[in-house]
C-alpha cells in the first residue's frame, strides 16, 4: 500500500449539503428581525384596513356585497401572505439558511426608485379630486412602474390607463360607489 493510497483514505469523506454546518450569523437575531420587516409592515396595514372597515357606517339598505366586502377579501388576503411570509422565514432562519443566496454581492439600495413611489403617492393623494380615479391612478401607475425601472414610459402610461378605467367601471357600475370623475367628468 503506498504512502498517497493511505493519505487519501484516511482524509475525511466530503458532507452532503444536508451535513453542511449552519452559520450561525444567519441565525442571529438582527437578521430575524431585518426578514420580518415586510410581513410587520404588510401585517400593519392590514390592520389599518381592518380597522377602517370595521369603522366604515354602511347603513342597512345596502345590498351584498357592500362597501365593507372587497375590503374585508383584501385584508384577508394580506393577513395569509403575511403569516405565510413569516412561517417561511422562521423555517429558513431555524435552518440557518435565512439571507444566504449564491449571489456575490447585494442588491443597492435604490433612492431614485424610493422618490419614484413616493411622489406618485404624493401625486395621486393631493391631485385625485382634481384629475379624477382613472388620470389620478393612471399618474400612480406610471410613477410606480418608474420607480420599479420600466423602461417603457408610454406602455406604463396606457396599461396604468387601462387598470385604472376597468377599476373605475367596475367599482362605479358594479358596486354602485362613485370614484372622482375630475377632468374626465367635466367638474372638479
Amino acid at each position: 500500500m503506498s504512502h498517497a493510497s493511505v493519505s487519501e483514505s484516511s482524509a475525511p469523506a466530503p458532507r452532503a449539503d444536508s451535513e453542511r454546518p449552519v452559520d450561525r450569523s444567519s441565525r442571529s437575531a438582527g437578521s430575524l428581525l431585518q426578514a420580518l420587516t415586510m410581513p410587520l409592515v404588510l401585517a400593519a396595514f392590514a390592520t389599518y384596513l381592518l380597522v377602517g372597515m370595521l369603522m366604515m357606517e354602511v347603513p342597512d339598505s345596502v345590498d351584498f356585497p357592500g362597501p365593507r366586502f372587497f375590503p374585508a377579501i383584501i385584508t384577508g388576503v394580506i393577513y395569509v401572505l403575511v403569516v405565510v411570509e413569516v412561517i417561511s422565514i422562521f423555517r429558513h432562519w431555524s435552518s440557518g439558511s435565512l439571507g444566504t443566496t449564491d449571489d456575490a454581492a447585494p442588491a443597492a439600495f435604490s433612492w431614485r426608485s424610493l422618490v419614484w413611489v413616493i411622489g406618485g403617492f404624493l401625486a395621486f393623494s393631493l391631485l385625485l379630486e382634481f384629475l379624477g380615479w382613472i388620470l389620478g391612478a393612471a399618474l400612480l401607475f406610471w410613477c410606480v412602474a418608474r420607480g420599479f425601472g420600466s423602461k417603457r414610459p408610454l406602455f406604463s402610461l396606457i396599461v396604468g390607463l387601462t387598470v385604472s378605467s376597468i377599476a373605475y367601471i367596475a367599482f362605479d357600475m358594479a358596486l354602485g360607489l362613485s370614484l372622482p370623475s375630475g377632468l374626465l367628468g367635466g367638474g372638479f
